[in-house]
Protein backbone atom coordinates (compact mmCIF):
# COMPACT_ATOMS: atom_id res chain seq x y z
CA UNK A 1 0.00 0.00 0.00
CA UNK A 2 2.71 2.60 0.81
CA UNK A 3 4.52 1.62 -2.39
CA UNK A 4 1.35 2.21 -4.40
CA UNK A 5 0.82 5.65 -2.81
CA UNK A 6 4.44 6.54 -3.43
CA UNK A 7 4.10 5.52 -7.08
CA UNK A 8 0.92 7.62 -7.45
CA UNK A 9 2.60 10.71 -5.95
CA UNK A 10 5.62 10.23 -8.20
CA UNK A 11 3.36 9.92 -11.25
CA UNK A 12 1.54 13.12 -10.35
CA UNK A 13 4.83 14.95 -9.90
CA UNK A 14 5.99 13.78 -13.30
CA UNK A 15 2.74 14.95 -14.88
CA UNK A 16 3.09 18.34 -13.15
CA UNK A 17 6.69 18.72 -14.32
CA UNK A 18 5.64 17.69 -17.83
CA UNK A 19 2.87 20.31 -17.93
CA UNK A 20 5.22 23.03 -16.65
CA UNK A 21 7.84 22.07 -19.23
CA UNK A 22 5.23 22.03 -22.01
CA UNK A 23 3.96 25.46 -20.96
CA UNK A 24 7.52 26.84 -20.91
CA UNK A 25 8.19 25.52 -24.40
CA UNK A 26 4.88 26.94 -25.63
CA UNK A 27 5.51 30.43 -24.24
CA UNK A 28 9.11 30.50 -25.46
CA UNK A 29 7.90 29.47 -28.92
CA UNK A 30 5.29 32.23 -28.90
CA UNK A 31 7.93 34.73 -27.83
CA UNK A 32 10.20 33.64 -30.68
CA UNK A 33 7.29 33.96 -33.13
CA UNK A 34 6.57 37.49 -31.91
CA UNK A 35 10.24 38.47 -32.24
CA UNK A 36 10.33 36.99 -35.74
CA UNK A 37 7.11 38.78 -36.73
CA UNK A 38 8.52 42.15 -35.70
CA UNK A 39 12.05 41.55 -37.02
CA UNK A 40 11.11 40.64 -40.59
CA UNK A 41 9.21 43.93 -40.88
CA UNK A 42 12.16 46.13 -39.89
CA UNK A 43 14.17 45.57 -43.08
CA UNK A 44 13.44 49.02 -44.50
CA UNK A 45 14.50 50.71 -41.27
CA UNK A 46 17.69 48.66 -40.96
CA UNK A 47 18.72 49.16 -44.59
CA UNK A 48 17.60 52.77 -45.02
CA UNK A 49 16.11 54.82 -42.19
CA UNK A 50 12.99 55.33 -40.10
CA UNK A 51 10.59 57.00 -42.53
CA UNK A 52 6.88 57.01 -43.34
CA UNK A 53 6.09 55.40 -46.71
CA UNK A 54 3.49 56.40 -49.32
CA UNK A 55 0.72 59.01 -49.27
CA UNK A 56 -1.97 57.56 -47.01
CA UNK A 57 0.48 56.61 -44.23
CA UNK A 58 1.90 60.15 -44.32
CA UNK A 59 -1.61 61.60 -44.06
CA UNK A 60 -2.26 59.36 -41.03
CA UNK A 61 1.03 60.57 -39.58
CA UNK A 62 -0.05 64.22 -39.94
CA UNK A 63 -3.35 63.45 -38.23
CA UNK A 64 -1.52 61.67 -35.40
CA UNK A 65 0.74 64.70 -35.01
CA UNK A 66 -2.32 66.92 -34.67
CA UNK A 67 -3.82 64.48 -32.15
CA UNK A 68 -0.74 64.48 -29.92
CA UNK A 69 -0.54 68.29 -29.94
CA UNK A 70 -4.20 69.32 -29.69
CA UNK A 71 -5.91 66.32 -28.11
CA UNK A 72 -8.63 63.83 -28.98
CA UNK A 73 -11.57 66.22 -28.81
CA UNK A 74 -10.09 68.79 -31.18
CA UNK A 75 -9.43 66.06 -33.76
CA UNK A 76 -13.16 65.48 -34.27
CA UNK A 77 -13.67 69.10 -35.32
CA UNK A 78 -10.46 69.59 -37.30
CA UNK A 79 -10.85 70.87 -40.85
CA UNK A 80 -7.65 70.10 -42.76
CA UNK A 81 -7.26 72.61 -45.59
CA UNK A 82 -4.13 70.85 -46.94
CA UNK A 83 -5.87 67.59 -47.80
CA UNK A 84 -8.03 67.23 -50.92
CA UNK A 85 -6.84 70.72 -51.86
CA UNK A 86 -8.52 73.10 -52.54
CA UNK A 87 -11.67 71.59 -51.06
CA UNK A 88 -10.18 70.50 -47.73
CA UNK A 89 -11.36 67.66 -45.53
CA UNK A 90 -13.29 67.34 -42.27
CA UNK A 91 -11.05 64.84 -40.50
CA UNK A 92 -13.33 63.73 -37.68
CA UNK A 93 -16.12 62.57 -39.98
CA UNK A 94 -14.05 61.02 -42.79
CA UNK A 95 -11.38 58.85 -41.15
CA UNK A 96 -11.43 55.57 -39.24
CA UNK A 97 -9.72 56.75 -36.04
CA UNK A 98 -8.52 53.40 -34.66
CA UNK A 99 -4.98 53.58 -36.04
CA UNK A 100 -4.57 57.24 -35.13
CA UNK A 101 -5.95 56.79 -31.62
CA UNK A 102 -3.73 53.75 -31.09
CA UNK A 103 -0.53 55.54 -32.09
CA UNK A 104 -1.53 58.67 -30.18
CA UNK A 105 -2.28 56.66 -27.04
CA UNK A 106 1.05 54.82 -27.29
CA UNK A 107 2.84 58.16 -27.68
CA UNK A 108 1.14 59.65 -24.63
CA UNK A 109 1.77 56.53 -22.51
CA UNK A 110 5.47 56.51 -23.42
CA UNK A 111 5.79 60.20 -22.52
CA UNK A 112 3.92 59.64 -19.28
CA UNK A 113 6.63 57.07 -18.48
CA UNK A 114 9.31 59.68 -19.31
CA UNK A 115 10.32 57.90 -22.53
CA UNK A 116 10.92 60.80 -25.00
CA UNK A 117 10.04 59.14 -28.30
CA UNK A 118 9.13 61.22 -31.34
CA UNK A 119 5.65 60.64 -32.73
CA UNK A 120 7.15 59.64 -36.07
CA UNK A 121 8.96 56.70 -34.48
CA UNK A 122 5.75 55.55 -32.86
CA UNK A 123 3.97 55.67 -36.22
CA UNK A 124 6.79 53.82 -38.00
CA UNK A 125 6.90 50.93 -35.52
CA UNK A 126 3.18 50.57 -34.71
CA UNK A 127 2.39 48.12 -37.53
CA UNK A 128 5.38 45.77 -36.91
CA UNK A 129 4.56 45.44 -33.23
CA UNK A 130 0.89 44.84 -33.95
CA UNK A 131 1.93 41.99 -36.24
CA UNK A 132 3.14 40.22 -33.10
CA UNK A 133 -0.25 40.78 -31.47
CA UNK A 134 -1.90 39.43 -34.62
CA UNK A 135 0.21 36.27 -34.41
CA UNK A 136 -0.93 35.79 -30.80
CA UNK A 137 -4.57 36.33 -31.79
CA UNK A 138 -4.18 33.80 -34.61
CA UNK A 139 -2.68 31.34 -32.12
CA UNK A 140 -5.66 31.77 -29.83
CA UNK A 141 -8.14 31.35 -32.69
CA UNK A 142 -6.64 28.12 -34.04
CA UNK A 143 -6.02 26.76 -30.53
CA UNK A 144 -9.74 27.02 -29.81
CA UNK A 145 -10.44 24.97 -32.94
CA UNK A 146 -7.62 22.42 -33.16
CA UNK A 147 -5.30 22.69 -30.18
CA UNK A 148 -1.98 24.16 -29.11
CA UNK A 149 0.21 22.60 -31.82
CA UNK A 150 -1.96 23.84 -34.67
CA UNK A 151 -2.17 27.24 -32.98
CA UNK A 152 1.62 27.59 -32.86
CA UNK A 153 1.92 26.69 -36.54
CA UNK A 154 -0.82 29.18 -37.45
CA UNK A 155 0.89 31.94 -35.44
CA UNK A 156 4.19 31.25 -37.17
CA UNK A 157 2.62 31.35 -40.63
CA UNK A 158 0.70 34.52 -39.78
CA UNK A 159 3.93 36.22 -38.77
CA UNK A 160 5.72 35.38 -42.03
CA UNK A 161 3.02 35.36 -44.74
CA UNK A 162 4.07 37.86 -47.46
CA UNK A 163 0.61 39.38 -47.98
CA UNK A 164 0.47 40.47 -44.34
CA UNK A 165 4.09 41.65 -44.29
CA UNK A 166 3.33 43.99 -47.20
CA UNK A 167 0.59 45.70 -45.15
CA UNK A 168 2.49 45.92 -41.86
CA UNK A 169 6.10 46.70 -42.74
CA UNK A 170 7.82 49.41 -40.72
CA UNK A 171 6.80 52.82 -42.03
CA UNK A 172 3.53 51.57 -43.53
CA UNK A 173 1.35 53.53 -41.16
CA UNK A 174 -1.96 52.56 -42.72
CA UNK A 175 -5.23 51.23 -41.30
CA UNK A 176 -4.41 47.62 -42.09
CA UNK A 177 -1.44 47.81 -39.70
CA UNK A 178 -3.78 47.47 -36.72
CA UNK A 179 -6.99 46.40 -38.46
CA UNK A 180 -5.78 42.94 -39.48
CA UNK A 181 -4.96 42.23 -35.84
CA UNK A 182 -8.36 43.59 -34.83
CA UNK A 183 -10.10 41.38 -37.42
CA UNK A 184 -8.35 38.16 -36.31
CA UNK A 185 -8.90 39.14 -32.68
CA UNK A 186 -12.68 39.47 -33.20
CA UNK A 187 -12.86 35.98 -34.69
CA UNK A 188 -10.80 34.60 -31.81
CA UNK A 189 -12.97 36.27 -29.18
CA UNK A 190 -16.14 35.11 -30.93
CA UNK A 191 -15.02 31.46 -31.04
CA UNK A 192 -13.81 31.73 -27.44
CA UNK A 193 -17.23 33.04 -26.38
CA UNK A 194 -19.03 30.31 -28.33
CA UNK A 195 -16.88 27.63 -26.68
CA UNK A 196 -17.22 28.99 -23.14
CA UNK A 197 -20.52 30.89 -23.07
CA UNK A 198 -18.86 33.40 -20.74
CA UNK A 199 -20.16 36.95 -20.44
CA UNK A 200 -16.61 38.06 -19.74
CA UNK A 201 -15.50 36.93 -23.18
CA UNK A 202 -18.69 38.33 -24.72
CA UNK A 203 -17.81 41.73 -23.25
CA UNK A 204 -14.29 41.52 -24.65
CA UNK A 205 -15.80 40.50 -28.00
CA UNK A 206 -17.96 43.64 -28.13
CA UNK A 207 -14.98 45.81 -27.19
CA UNK A 208 -12.82 44.12 -29.81
CA UNK A 209 -15.49 44.59 -32.46
CA UNK A 210 -15.79 48.27 -31.55
CA UNK A 211 -12.04 48.66 -32.02
CA UNK A 212 -12.28 46.87 -35.37
CA UNK A 213 -14.99 49.28 -36.55
CA UNK A 214 -12.85 52.23 -35.51
CA UNK A 215 -9.87 50.84 -37.40
CA UNK A 216 -11.08 49.81 -40.84
CA UNK A 217 -14.10 49.72 -43.13
CA UNK A 218 -13.47 45.99 -43.55
CA UNK A 219 -15.57 45.45 -40.42
CA UNK A 220 -18.43 44.84 -42.88
CA UNK A 221 -16.88 41.46 -43.69
CA UNK A 222 -17.18 40.46 -40.03
CA UNK A 223 -20.76 41.62 -39.67
CA UNK A 224 -21.68 39.50 -42.70
CA UNK A 225 -19.64 36.37 -41.91
CA UNK A 226 -20.75 35.96 -38.29
CA UNK A 227 -24.50 35.96 -39.16
CA UNK A 228 -23.80 33.24 -41.75
CA UNK A 229 -22.10 31.22 -39.02
CA UNK A 230 -25.03 31.83 -36.66
CA UNK A 231 -27.58 30.66 -39.23
CA UNK A 232 -25.44 27.61 -40.04
CA UNK A 233 -25.41 26.65 -36.35
CA UNK A 234 -29.17 27.09 -36.06
CA UNK A 235 -30.07 25.02 -39.13
CA UNK A 236 -27.46 22.34 -38.43
CA UNK A 237 -28.80 21.65 -34.93
CA UNK A 238 -26.01 23.39 -33.02
CA UNK A 239 -28.19 26.03 -31.37
CA UNK A 240 -27.09 26.67 -27.79
CA UNK A 241 -27.15 29.32 -25.10
CA UNK A 242 -23.42 29.82 -25.73
CA UNK A 243 -24.17 30.90 -29.30
CA UNK A 244 -26.78 33.33 -28.01
CA UNK A 245 -24.33 34.86 -25.52
CA UNK A 246 -21.77 35.30 -28.29
CA UNK A 247 -24.02 36.67 -31.03
CA UNK A 248 -26.90 38.64 -29.50
CA UNK A 249 -24.88 41.18 -27.44
CA UNK A 250 -22.53 41.66 -30.38
CA UNK A 251 -25.37 42.71 -32.67
CA UNK A 252 -27.08 45.03 -30.18
CA UNK A 253 -24.13 46.69 -28.46
CA UNK A 254 -21.86 46.32 -31.49
CA UNK A 255 -24.33 48.16 -33.70
CA UNK A 256 -24.62 50.97 -31.17
CA UNK A 257 -20.83 51.27 -30.96
CA UNK A 258 -20.61 51.19 -34.77
CA UNK A 259 -23.10 54.04 -35.06
CA UNK A 260 -20.99 56.01 -32.57
CA UNK A 261 -18.06 56.15 -35.01
CA UNK A 262 -18.63 59.36 -37.04
CA UNK A 263 -17.42 57.96 -40.36
CA UNK A 264 -20.04 55.17 -40.10
CA UNK A 265 -22.88 56.86 -38.24
CA UNK A 266 -26.39 55.75 -39.16
CA UNK A 267 -25.04 53.57 -41.95
CA UNK A 268 -24.85 50.93 -39.25
CA UNK A 269 -28.63 50.52 -39.51
CA UNK A 270 -29.38 51.92 -42.98
CA UNK A 271 -26.98 50.02 -45.25
CA UNK A 272 -27.79 46.61 -46.73
CA UNK A 273 -24.49 45.22 -45.44
CA UNK A 274 -25.92 45.11 -41.92
CA UNK A 275 -29.36 43.69 -42.73
CA UNK A 276 -28.08 40.13 -42.73
CA UNK A 277 -26.95 40.53 -39.13
CA UNK A 278 -30.37 41.83 -38.11
CA UNK A 279 -32.06 38.94 -39.91
CA UNK A 280 -29.87 36.38 -38.15
CA UNK A 281 -30.56 38.18 -34.85
CA UNK A 282 -34.33 37.73 -35.34
CA UNK A 283 -33.98 34.10 -36.46
CA UNK A 284 -31.83 33.35 -33.40
CA UNK A 285 -34.49 34.70 -31.04
CA UNK A 286 -37.25 32.79 -32.80
CA UNK A 287 -35.21 29.59 -32.59
CA UNK A 288 -34.50 30.14 -28.89
CA UNK A 289 -38.21 30.81 -28.25
CA UNK A 290 -39.22 27.62 -30.07
CA UNK A 291 -36.65 25.67 -28.10
CA UNK A 292 -37.99 27.08 -24.81
CA UNK A 293 -41.61 26.32 -25.70
CA UNK A 294 -40.73 22.76 -26.73
CA UNK A 295 -39.16 22.13 -23.31
CA UNK A 296 -42.10 23.54 -21.32
CA UNK A 297 -45.23 22.55 -23.28
CA UNK A 298 -46.73 19.25 -24.25
CA UNK A 299 -46.53 18.03 -27.82
CA UNK A 300 -50.13 19.03 -28.70
CA UNK A 301 -49.97 22.51 -27.13
CA UNK A 302 -46.53 23.07 -28.63
CA UNK A 303 -47.73 22.21 -32.14
CA UNK A 304 -50.76 24.52 -31.91
CA UNK A 305 -48.78 27.41 -30.46
CA UNK A 306 -45.86 27.07 -32.87
CA UNK A 307 -48.23 26.92 -35.85
CA UNK A 308 -49.95 30.12 -34.76
CA UNK A 309 -46.67 31.80 -33.93
CA UNK A 310 -45.06 30.88 -37.24
CA UNK A 311 -48.10 32.16 -39.11
CA UNK A 312 -47.91 35.51 -37.32
CA UNK A 313 -44.15 35.67 -37.84
CA UNK A 314 -44.56 34.84 -41.52
CA UNK A 315 -47.04 37.67 -42.01
CA UNK A 316 -44.87 40.12 -40.08
CA UNK A 317 -41.79 38.98 -42.01
CA UNK A 318 -43.57 39.48 -45.35
CA UNK A 319 -44.56 43.01 -44.37
CA UNK A 320 -41.07 43.77 -43.04
CA UNK A 321 -39.42 42.28 -46.11
CA UNK A 322 -41.56 44.37 -48.44
CA UNK A 323 -40.61 47.51 -46.50
CA UNK A 324 -36.91 46.61 -46.63
CA UNK A 325 -37.06 45.77 -50.35
CA UNK A 326 -38.85 49.05 -51.05
CA UNK A 327 -36.21 50.94 -49.08
CA UNK A 328 -33.30 49.14 -50.78
CA UNK A 329 -34.70 49.64 -54.29
CA UNK A 330 -34.67 53.40 -53.74
CA UNK A 331 -30.86 53.30 -53.74
CA UNK A 332 -29.01 53.00 -57.09
CA UNK A 333 -26.50 50.67 -55.37
CA UNK A 334 -29.24 48.72 -53.51
CA UNK A 335 -27.89 49.99 -50.20
CA UNK A 336 -24.43 48.43 -50.64
CA UNK A 337 -21.18 50.38 -50.25
CA UNK A 338 -18.59 50.54 -52.99
CA UNK A 339 -16.31 48.21 -51.01
CA UNK A 340 -18.88 45.42 -50.93
CA UNK A 341 -19.96 45.96 -54.54
CA UNK A 342 -16.34 45.76 -55.66
CA UNK A 343 -16.05 42.45 -53.82
CA UNK A 344 -19.23 41.02 -55.35
CA UNK A 345 -18.51 42.46 -58.79
CA UNK A 346 -14.79 43.11 -59.54
CA UNK A 347 -15.74 45.23 -62.55
CA UNK A 348 -17.91 47.63 -60.52
CA UNK A 349 -15.14 50.09 -59.65
CA UNK A 350 -13.82 50.26 -63.21
CA UNK A 351 -17.31 51.07 -64.50
CA UNK A 352 -18.52 53.51 -61.85
CA UNK A 353 -15.58 54.66 -59.67
CA UNK A 354 -12.55 54.96 -61.96
CA UNK A 355 -10.43 56.80 -59.39
CA UNK A 356 -10.62 53.75 -57.11
CA UNK A 357 -10.04 51.34 -59.99
CA UNK A 358 -6.88 53.24 -60.90
CA UNK A 359 -5.18 52.19 -57.65
CA UNK A 360 -2.98 49.15 -58.25
CA UNK A 361 -4.14 47.27 -55.14
CA UNK A 362 -7.73 47.43 -56.43
CA UNK A 363 -6.88 45.71 -59.71
CA UNK A 364 -8.00 42.08 -60.21
CA UNK A 365 -4.91 39.97 -59.37
CA UNK A 366 -3.38 37.20 -61.43
CA UNK A 367 -3.46 33.66 -60.10
CA UNK A 368 0.29 33.84 -59.60
CA UNK A 369 -0.28 36.67 -57.13
CA UNK A 370 -2.04 34.29 -54.75
CA UNK A 371 1.02 32.04 -54.77
CA UNK A 372 3.36 34.97 -54.15
CA UNK A 373 1.17 36.48 -51.42
CA UNK A 374 0.28 33.29 -49.56
CA UNK A 375 3.53 31.43 -50.30
CA UNK A 376 3.72 28.07 -48.52
CA UNK A 377 0.24 28.51 -46.99
CA UNK A 378 -1.29 27.48 -50.33
CA UNK A 379 -0.08 23.94 -49.66
CA UNK A 380 -1.77 23.86 -46.25
CA UNK A 381 -5.25 24.96 -47.39
CA UNK A 382 -6.49 21.40 -48.16
CA UNK A 383 -5.03 20.11 -44.89
CA UNK A 384 -6.77 22.90 -42.97
CA UNK A 385 -10.15 22.16 -44.55
CA UNK A 386 -9.79 18.43 -43.85
CA UNK A 387 -8.76 19.15 -40.25
CA UNK A 388 -11.89 21.23 -39.67
CA UNK A 389 -14.13 18.37 -40.82
CA UNK A 390 -12.30 15.58 -39.01
CA UNK A 391 -12.95 17.08 -35.55
CA UNK A 392 -16.34 18.71 -35.86
CA UNK A 393 -17.17 21.33 -33.26
CA UNK A 394 -18.74 24.74 -33.04
CA UNK A 395 -15.33 26.34 -33.55
CA UNK A 396 -14.47 24.14 -36.56
CA UNK A 397 -17.79 25.03 -38.19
Amino acid sequence: MPGTMKGTVSSRQQQLVGRILADCIKYITLLCICVMSVSVRLFSVVKYESVIHEFDPYFNYRVTQFLTKDGFYELWNWFDDRTWYPLGRVIGGTVYPGLIFTAGSIYKILHALNIPVHVQEVCVFTAPFFSAFCALACYGLVREVRGVGAGLLAAMFMGMVPSYISRSVAGSFDNEGVAIFALVNVFYLFIKTVNTGSLKWATLLVVGYGYMVMSWGGYSFIINLLPIYCLACIFSGRLSSRLYVAFAPLIVIGTLSTASVPVVGFNAVLMSEHFGAFFAFVVLHVAMLVRFLRSTLGARQFLVLVTSMLTAIGIASAVGLSVVVGYVLRSPTLGWTGRSLSLLDPTYASRFIPIIASVSEHQPPNWSSYIMDLHVLVLFVPAGLIACFTRRSDGAL
